[in-house]
């Protein structure tokens, strides 16, 4: 947290978002220094923590006597014995009690859940059951497991694998001339996904080293396959010293297919068209229309629509297989992009029919990154500010300044007038900033000094300028909307150790006594929710249902002191959500603003601690709104 934060972090802040209290931060930051000998992991001071100039070192430093740690070797253990591991020797072996193994085999159980495997114990000797491929995906959930945020990290591998797995200084090399090989065939590569692959080919070639290749399940004369299954053998046999049988070779041709190329950007659409099965183009095109509709954003396009129906058609295979891809941008999606991360949960709904199987967080990003593609352009330009320049004429110096402005500042400034006179009538200029060479007679935060011959300076300054006065133009909505949806009736202090579920139905029995929404939307909420959790910051949840069917747009307040658990973290402010239909435009406003306002972490305490009551909760925010 303090390494992704870069910042100052206060022990109560920490001890919120974690769940503990603040002297466990102090027993959490002294343990963590003691990884390191000598040097500064977290570094203290009067404004509380912040990750020093060995954090990176101490991430990485491995700790064999974790429970975790000793999970994972645990499992490698019974995977790597097909008659099962005997349970007084693996306690010699690993240091500890006979109870303590089997109190780890009981955590054992608890991974296998829906992974089509056993755990088989009689008397003292333990033993998996289960198909190879199962045994896999089990591996790949270890090393899942190893990287929390995602990336692909080859010392985690190393981890997972165990220090004797085949070629482990390799891999970098492999994925290499993979990348190489692949671009070289005119495709694009995904490389949130190679190293997802990567991990896959590096378990296979660690079970084929201990005979354990994959059957061949059936024939595939599909070409593309068949053409990438060579080059994985080649590469293979090249790096790793593992020739791949036709089991493997079939299987990981369809990972690469199915998760980390793309059409190159000169295949035109009928190609494209070819790979797509017509249900899978129908569904999407449908989703994408009325999701379009729905959230009023322009992705009804028919590029887009072709590359996401055929990104949804290689989901589908992965949906099958249960094979999901990992996305290390899940998180930063979430807290910096929310519109969009919902545009994407309504088309993963939409999709569950088509699919088979509710999608994993990681995946809807996925399809986020696909939206927001689409409407990075629009959204271009519907933040681009208007300019004036006033530059007192001198042969073409004015020319020259705007050329320069143009040149540096083109893609967020709009430059709609030059005023050359030196006395201009200020009062008259209207556009959002007013660039000016002289000093102007009035103070104003629209007016920014520049040079004659634009510096860097100048640029920062202007650009310091535009994101305030975005953010001044966002908050200003965002404060009139929220005075009008919040009501003191609909706020709540303290839940007590109520989960998710309870503290949606609290909140929304407090909208459905306004009549603003019936049960159904509480109980549809709870279906979004589980889809994916809403909390997009870490200390904010925006519960709400899909479908903007309320009587009007409400908003209920809960504060949690302490924080709650909320999805894979915890949250201090719930903001339960309702839209109406009339209030369709407003939905982009609301959502991203109320986020953007809750992911400053000092905004958050002081709205927190100070909100004791619905009149000191608005007078908070509605403060932090104002700056």
């Amino acid at each position: 947290m303090l390494v992704r934060d870069g910042d100052w972090v206060t022990a109560s802040s920490l001890a919120d978002s974690i769940g503990v209290t603040p002297r466990s931060i102090r027993s959490y930051v002294t343990a963590l220094n003691a990884r390191v000998a000598g040097g500064v992991v977290v570094e203290s001071g009067p404004q509380g923590y912040r990750a020093g100039a060995d954090s990176a070192a101490a991430v990485r430093v491995e700790d064999a006597g974790t429970p975790r740690d000793r999970l994972h070797r645990l499992v490698r253990s019974l995977l790597d014995a097909p008659e099962g591991i005997e349970v007084f020797e693996t306690a010699d072996a690993f240091f500890v009690s006979p109870a303590t193994i089997d109190g780890d085999l009981a955590r054992v159980r608890g991974l296998l859940g829906g992974t089509e495997l056993s755990l088989e114990r009689t008397a003292s000797r333990a033993r998996l059951r289960g198909t190879e491929m199962a045994q896999r995906r089990l591996l790949s959930r270890l090393a899942h497991d190893e990287t929390d945020d995602g990336s692909f990290d080859l010392e985690s591998l190393r981890r997972t694998l165990g220090e004797r797995s085949v070629g482990a200084v390799a891999f970098g090399p492999f994925k290499d001339d993979l990348v190489a090989e692949l671009t070289g065939l005119g495709y694009f590569v995904n490389e949130f996904g190679i190293g997802d692959v990567v991990m896959h080919i590096a378990i296979a070639a660690d079970r084929i080293s201990r005979g354990r290749a994959l059957e061949l399940a059936h024939a595939d004369d599909a070409p593309q396959r068949a053409q990438v299954g060579e080059i994985l053998d080649r590469l293979t046999q090249r790096h790793l010293g593992v020739v791949l049988g036709s089991g493997d070779r079939q299987h990981l041709a369809a990972l690469v297919l199915t998760r980390v190329v793309a059409p190159g950007a000169t295949e035109p659409a009928s190609l494209i068209r070819e790979r797509i099965d017509p249900d899978v183009e129908a569904a999407v095109r449908d989703v994408v229309s009325r999701a379009a509709a729905e959230f009023l954003v322009d992705i009804d396009q028919e590029d887009f629509v072709l590359r996401l129906s055929l990104h949804v058609q290689n989901l589908k295979h992965r949906a099958q297989e249960q094979a999901w891809s990992r996305n290390p941008l899940t998180r930063s999606l979430k807290a910096t992009y929310p519109m969009i991360f919902e545009v994407a949960v309504y088309i993963a709904d939409a999709l569950r029919g088509l699919l088979g199987i509710p999608l994993l967080d990681d995946e809807i990003a996925y399809i986020a990154m696909h939206v927001g593609g689409r409407l990075e352009r629009s959204r271009r330009s519907a933040q681009a500010l208007t300019a004036t320049i006033v530059c007192p004429g001198y042969y073409e110096l004015h020319e020259l300044l705007r050329s320069s402005v143009d040149r540096s500042l083109g893609q967020s400034l709009d430059v709609v007038g030059v005023e050359t006179r030196v006395d201009p009538d200020w009062a008259s200029i209207d556009t959002d900033l007013i660039l000016s060479t002289i000093a102007p007679p009035i103070v104003s935060d629209r007016i920014v000094h520049i040079q004659p011959f634009l510096t860097d300076a100048d640029v920062d300054r202007v650009q310091a300028a535009a994101a305030r006065v975005r953010r001044a133009r966002r908050l200003a909505r965002l404060r009139a909307d929220l005075e009008r949806y919040f009501d003191p009736a609909a706020f709540v202090r303290g839940f007590g150790d109520a989960d998710e579920d309870a503290v949606i139905r609290r909140l929304g029995e407090l909208l459905v006594a306004q009549g603003v929404i019936d049960e159904d939307y509480i109980d549809r909420t709870i279906e979004r929710e589980n889809l994916s959790s809403t909390a997009f910051t870490d200390a904010l949840a925006v519960p709400h249902a899909i479908g903007m069917t309320a009587t009007r747009t409400a908003i209920s307040i809960g504060i949690a002191e302490p924080s709650i658990a909320w999805g894979d973290g915890r949250v201090q402010v719930v903001a339960m959500v309702a839209f109406s239909e009339s209030d369709r435009a407003a939905f982009q406003t609301v959502f991203e603003q109320l986020v953007e306002v809750f992911s400053e972490r000092e905004s958050v305490q002081r709205i927190v601690r100070r909100g004791t009551t619905f009149g000191a909760f608005l007078d908070e925010l509605v403060a932090v709104v104002d700056g």
